[in-house]
């Protein structure tokens, strides 16, 4: 992908997230680490919300101390490697549906105009450059409601070719599935489908009104039910709530995951959340942290907005629960470079390697 859109200048200012409570005072959030790390660690028994709720209350001083722990509960539970991974648009813009925080959708005036699927020789040749950076795993991803017949066809010719040519596992997102089209995709070789449950119930109205919660869920719940590996993913910063953040991390518990990619919102020029402020880099970590402790199995991903949201700050999200990353662009802008992401990891000494079996 070539084209870049740049986010709106709103500062660093921290975004708005009312906190249900005060802080933990620093004697409570020394306890509620220690004892969420000998539920996890010991006892190796999930948190309860309750238990997370006090995680998502310590104070700034103390969320290093939580990352801390998030990382060992990250080695233990996952182990040390790093899951690549590259996306590819592959059908860019033009989705009619109204998530108020994407460029691609049509209902807003974006830079982002919608262009036709890629040829099969493009989404191979991204896939070959994608395995050549290490990765494991390779994303087909389609700005659409949900598959039609002809986009379904697209999809089933391209996974076995891809896998033969390059190795990849092939993960797929193309919206809301019904029961057939979900039996056909496993059937076809998907390794992955994603569909990200982005907010909590209570707030999603606030981000879409162009189809339900629970279409969204329902899909999510096919994915597991035919085989596949659900990846379903967060979008934190869009003027939800401490409380509706933890609500989603249940919802999440619920649905069952593989993986989650951790997405922070980066504002994009003609959007409804273009003036949104940002997220602050000790608050991502706080929260990818507080995700980790609360999903201690499942591949924590960095996705969208990290460069924008962490900066300087990335190799501390590798300290602090993460165990995957999508490496290169993402879907309507430019991401870190993969030599940066790669030194990185290198640096922090850890291998790269497919957390799941390659089918």
């Amino acid at each position: 992908m070539t084209d870049t859109i740049q986010p709106v200048s709103i500062g660093r200012k921290q975004a708005a997230t009312a906190w249900s409570r005060p802080h933990l005072s620093a004697e409570e959030a020394r306890t509620a680490i220690r004892a969420a790390g000998v539920a996890l660690l010991d006892e190796r028994r999930p948190l309860t919300s309750d238990e997370l709720a006090d995680l998502a209350h310590v104070p700034d001083a103390s969320v290093p101390s939580l990352a801390a722990l998030a990382h060992e509960v990250r080695l233990a539970w996952c182990g040390d490697t790093v899951e690549v991974e590259g996306i590819l648009s592959a059908k860019t813009g033009g989705c009619p549906e109204d998530c108020h925080f994407c460029s691609q959708s049509s209902a807003f005036d974006t830079p982002v105009k919608a262009t036709p699927f890629l040829d099969t020789d493009e989404v191979v040749a991204a896939a070959e450059e994608t395995a050549a950076l290490g990765a494991s795993e390779f994303c087909i991803v389609l700005a659409v409601r949900g598959p039609d017949e002809r986009i379904m066809r697209r999809i089933l010719d391209l996974v076995p070719i891809i896998g033969d040519r390059t190795g990849l596992n092939v993960a797929v997102s193309a919206g809301i599935l019904d029961p057939d089209q979900a039996r056909r995709l496993a059937e076809g070789g998907v390794h992955r489908y994603n569909h990200n449950l982005e907010t909590a119930r209570s707030y999603f109205p606030e981000v879409v009104t162009t189809h339900e919660y629970d279409e969204r869920v329902d899909t999510c719940r096919l994915v597991v039910d035919n085989g596949m590996e659900l990846c379903c993913g967060v979008l934190l910063g869009m003027g939800e709530t401490v409380d509706q953040r933890l609500e989603l991390l249940d919802e999440l518990r619920e649905v069952g995951p593989a993986e989650v990619p951790m997405n922070f919102l980066k504002p994009m020029v003609g959007t409804p959340f273009a003036g949104r402020p940002a997220v602050e880099a000790l608050e991502a970590i706080r929260w990818i942290a507080v995700f980790r402790l609360g999903l201690p199995s499942v591949i924590l991903r960095y996705a969208g907005g990290r460069e924008f949201t962490l900066g300087d700050l990335q190799a501390m999200g590798m300290t602090s629960g993460i165990n995957a990353l999508i490496i290169g662009n993402y879907l309507t802008y430019l991401g870190r470079s993969p030599a940066d992401d790669l030194k990185m990891l290198d640096d922090l000494r850890m291998p790269i390697g497919a957390l799941s079996p390659v089918i």
